[in-house]
């Protein structure tokens, strides 16, 4: 395990089960502690979004079983090297949680790098994180984000902009975490402190 390692997960039920899992594997695999938070510590239920055909929306299905690791209130983060926020339907209630947008900020203002996905842009239309930046999400939050000054980004899968790096949905998983990764590795290199 590398040291100052810790990246926090932040989600809650309906988060999307492929985004959190793959992140918390995906990280423990290149030597990170990735640490689930949300409202409580309980057992959460994630959720399945997928697309089927006829369908003019995607359609949601119950997911995978998760724990989370500490509460919301329990989260310093001084103590993680970034910041991760997965879609699903969890950040559409999430980012109406003022720990949550406080957390984000905190991330931000201390100069660390800040991950969303999907709908996890939501928290950081939320946080007042998009203004003139460019912002991948999925489709249908491209409303929010240009509303709050955003600039949407199209076709790229992922983009970084500045401390903030954001990708479309699962789909843009390879693009993201070559981004995040790279992130990652400058955080390390600059000897920037958890």
């Amino acid at each position: 395990m590398k040291q100052n390692n810790k990246i926090l997960i932040i989600t809650g039920d309906a988060g999307e089960s492929f985004e959190i899992l793959y992140a918390s594997h995906r990280l423990r695999e290149a030597g990170y502690q990735a640490v689930i938070a949300a409202p409580t510590v309980k057992t959460l239920n994630l959720v399945i979004h997928d697309f089927e055909p006829g369908w003019d929306t995607y359609v949601e299905r119950k997911g995978y079983i998760l724990e989370s690791q500490i509460s919301f209130d329990e989260v310093a983060p001084d103590d993680y090297l970034a910041v991760l926020i997965p879609g699903g339907r969890a950040p559409e209630y999430l980012r109406n949680d003022p720990r949550v947008i406080s957390i984000t900020k905190e991330f931000y203002d201390s100069g660390k790098y800040v991950f969303a996905i999907c709908h996890g842009v939501q928290i950081l239309v939320t946080a007042g994180l998009v203004d003139k930046r460019k912002i991948a999400c999925y489709e249908h939050v491209k409303f929010e984000v240009e509303s709050c000054g955003g600039i949407y980004i199209t076709p790229d899968e992922a983009v970084k902009d500045g401390r903030i790096v954001t990708g479309k949905t699962w789909q843009s998983h390879p693009e993201f975490y070559k981004i995040v990764f790279s992130c990652l590795k400058e955080t390390e290199k600059a000897g920037i402190p958890a």
